[in-house]
């Protein structure tokens, strides 16, 4: 059985996951005391997480390490380094999409987090992508890496449900709709 992919992921209002040098320090701005804005629930939902190089190298610098008790694949044709306390929980896979999703389902995943621009840019331009959960925050940092590329077509998705939160946060979750 194929695993279900999902993206739980945060843009500014104008559509950037994070600064061109690859900052994301606007993204936690106008976050409250105690609200996850659904990512813990997201979070018991996945068994394995799929992210970019880039992404993998910005999570490390994170403290504690935030995906504890999960398996995490980064996608890179060389050879990233993996810390000693990570080394049972972190692999390196190489792949198209497809690939990747097919062999992680064959190896038990049953629910993948996918995330990083150009990871997500590529699993939804090869349709490898079931749910996308994106939260808005409202600031406009005029420039960035955006959420978004060029797609080979139209991705129609249907609206599963949307949340505003007091602090101006708005999160959508959609459903990728595959179309012939």
């Amino acid at each position: 059985m194929r695993a279900m992919t999902s993206v739980f992921i945060a843009t500014s209002l104008d559509g950037f996951i994070a600064r061109r040098d690859g900052a994301i320090d606007w993204l936690l701005a106008g976050a409250r005391d105690g609200e996850d804005f659904g990512y813990q629930a997201f979070a018991d939902s996945i068994d394995t997480i799929v992210m970019g190089r880039h992404t993998y190298e910005l999570a490390l610098t994170f403290e504690p390490w935030p995906y504890t008790g999960k398996r995490l694949v980064v996608l890179s044709s060389g050879a990233p380094r993996v810390p000693q306390a990570l080394a049972d929980s972190v692999s390196i896979m190489q792949g198209t999409p497809e690939q990747v999703v097919e062999r992680l389902s064959q190896e038990g995943a049953r629910h993948l987090y996918i995330d990083g621009g150009v990871t997500i840019q590529r699993f939804l331009a090869a349709r490898c992508l079931d749910e996308l959960t994106i939260t808005r925050i409202p600031v406009l940092i005029g420039a960035g890496l955006p959420l978004f590329g060029d797609l080979p077509g139209d991705v129609a998705l249907e609206h599963l449900a949307t949340r505003a939160y007091a602090n101006g946060y708005v999160q959508s979750r959609y459903r990728v709709v595959l179309t012939a």
